[in-house]
Formats: C-alpha cells, structure tokens, sequence
C-alpha cells in the first residue's frame, strides 16, 4: 500500500523527472540555458503555459528544444517506462531477478523482421512509422505467439517450458539473422546499427503512436499489482485465494509482450533496462508491486533519458548507440546477480 510518506517521495522523484528532462534538454551543439530550456517546455503545459512568457527566446532555441531534442527525450523515457515495468512483470510471473522483457524472443523477433525488411529494401512508411519498424513489431508480436504455442500443454503454459521454448526460439532466429546478413554484406551495418538500438529517429509521431500501448499496458500492470503479489506467495496459495494464475500470467505476459514490442519497434534492441532497473527498484523500496510499479516507471524513464543523453554527447559528434550505453551499464550488473543467486542457481 502507498502510504502518504511514499505519495510524497514518489511527488519528489517526478520533479527530479522533470528536472532531468529539462537539463537533458540543454545539452548539445546548440547552447540553450536551463532557463531558457524550462520556459520553453513550461509553455506547452497546460494550465502553466499562460504564465510563461517566451517572447525573447530565439527562433532557433525554439526549434532545437521542441522539435528535436524533447521528441526524443520523451520517446527515451517511453521506451525506459515499457521495458522497466515489462520487466517488473516478467520477473515475478518467472519469479526470477533476472528475468526481462526479451525473454520470450522479443527482441530476436523484433531483430528479424527488421532484418527481412532492410534486406528486401521495404521502404514506404505507414502513420508516420518506418517499414522497419512495422517490421520490427510484427515479427515481434509473431515470434512472442508461436512461443506461447510452443509452450501450451493441455491448456496450460508452463513457465519452464515458456523460458525454454524462447531461449530456443531467440537461437534459431539470431542464427538466421546471422546467415542472412552474410548473405547481403552490402546491408550487414545497417542492420547491425538498428540492433545496437536508438532514439535518434525520434518524432512527435513515434512518440504519439508508442505511447498509447505503453500507457494502457503500464495501466493494466499497475491494476493486477495485488494479484502479482499473491503469486509471488505461490501459485497454490493464489489459487486459494480466488486468483486464477494461468488466466492472470497469460494477459500479462501477453501485455508486457505487447508493450515491449511497441517500444522496440521504434528504438530497435536495448537490453538490460528490465533487467537492471526492476531489480534495483526492488531492493530500494521491497516486493510489494503497489509500490514498486510507481517508482520502477519513473526510474525506468529516468535512466533511459540519461542513457540517451550520454550516447549523444560522450564520443561527439559521433553517436554512440543507445543499447552499448546500457549493455555497458547491464552487464556487469548481471554478472553482479548471476554471483550474487548462484548458490540458488545450483
């Protein structure tokens, strides 16, 4: 339960959001002040923006903050919102730390049907997405239903059976993603770039259309928090109680699948942010997903935008992916958890 102490901190954190978005907003080539930077996204706030005053600001300043540097910050914590409380979920259905949202083949899924569409040169773009992208989603979404078919006994799915069916599943299709580029060297860095993952790409369209299935998925996660909850208990305690596990772990799984592959659809693979991010939040704040959700979903979106931030600015003016930047900062951390549970492992 959230108690008034944890509304208040939870308040706090959101202003450290803003804040961070702010000063993301900043930095880069052009030289925009903090203030100037917060009188611009202050005056596209309701309710706010009729006290902000913008007159003075350069036509220019305008353009860089609210056309290309805020689309992608807000796309950034988008993307940090859906694999975080994604990951949340996967790791209490599996009831396993290092459990994240590609472990059902997500993002080899995503990986080749991206890889099919820049290989057969599929150019043309629908409601403001590229084909790679729609691409990405479907063989997302595909991959994540034959899985789940794999996995099926009797009308149930198994939750060792489901791991390995996607671990097997992610094999085969990096395997043929592997051959297909060897096949077409001519298109093996773009490929290789799109799986790296970036925001650089980001507009006010991928952000309108990404936002509308993470914001109801995250909605339906926080919804089932008490019935997440009492399946960390067990599953024959849950039952008891009136919860109907299988039905319950098949929407979120189905929902998570959904939330994940609609972000990476447009960021392409960025591993470890629900991995990393969930665990983290867990031992801060304990197992309890009334409370965890909250500060998970802020976290997610602060560490991706300050992901994003650095892959902009440390090598400038080349760009480093997005996905190297938490690979460099996932990796060690799960190594850190493979030591710290491999006497549970064995």
């Amino acid at each position: 339960m959230i108690t008034k102490n944890n509304r208040k901190i939870i308040g706090l954190y959101t202003v450290v959001l803003f804040v961070i978005i702010i000063l993301a907003s900043t930095i880069g080539v052009a030289d925009i002040t903090f203030s100037d930077a917060l009188r611009i996204i202050s005056s596209k706030i309701p309710f706010i923006k009729t006290f902000v005053n913008i007159e003075n600001i350069k036509a220019s300043s305008l353009l860089i903050v609210l056309n290309i540097r805020l689309p992608r910050i807000i796309l950034a914590g988008i993307v940090g919102v859906a694999l975080a409380s994604s990951g949340v979920v996967f790791q209490a259905i599996f009831k396993n730390p290092m459990a994240d949202p590609y472990i059902l083949g997500i993002s080899s899924g995503a990986a080749f049907g991206a890889t099919l569409v820049i290989i057969f040169g599929i150019s043309f773009s629908f409601l403001g997405l590229s084909m790679i992208s729609i691409g990405a989603f479907l063989g997302a979404m595909i991959t994540t239903f034959l899985v789940y078919n794999i996995a099926k006994l009797n009308n149930r799915t198994p939750v060792i059976t489901l791991l390995l069916s996607g671990i097997a599943i992610s094999f085969f299709l990096s395997a043929f993603i592997n051959l297909l580029m060897t096949m077409n060297n001519d298109q093996v860095e773009k490929i290789v770039f799109w799986t790296m993952g970036s925001v650089s790409a980001a507009s006010w369209k991928s952000v309108a259309i990404s936002i509308l299935p993470v914001t109801i998925g995250v909605s339906i996660f926080v919804f089932f928090s008490k019935e997440l909850n009492v399946i960390l208990m067990g599953e024959e305690t849950a039952q008891n109680l009136g919860i109907n596990v299988e039905t319950i772990r098949k929407l979120l799984l189905g929902v998570a699948s959904i939330v994940s592959a609609a972000v990476v659809a447009v960021s392409g693979i960025i591993g470890f942010v629900g991995l990393i991010v969930p665990h983290a939040m867990r031992m801060i704040v304990g197992p309890d997903h009334k409370r965890l959700f909250p500060y998970t979903i802020i976290s997610g979106a602060v560490f991706m935008i300050v992901a994003d931030t650095i892959s902009r600015i440390a090598l400038n003016p080349t760009e480093i992916p997005i996905g190297v930047i938490t690979s460099l900062i996932g990796a060690p951390y799960f190594i850190f958890l493979l030591v710290k549970n491999k006497k549970i492992l064995s």
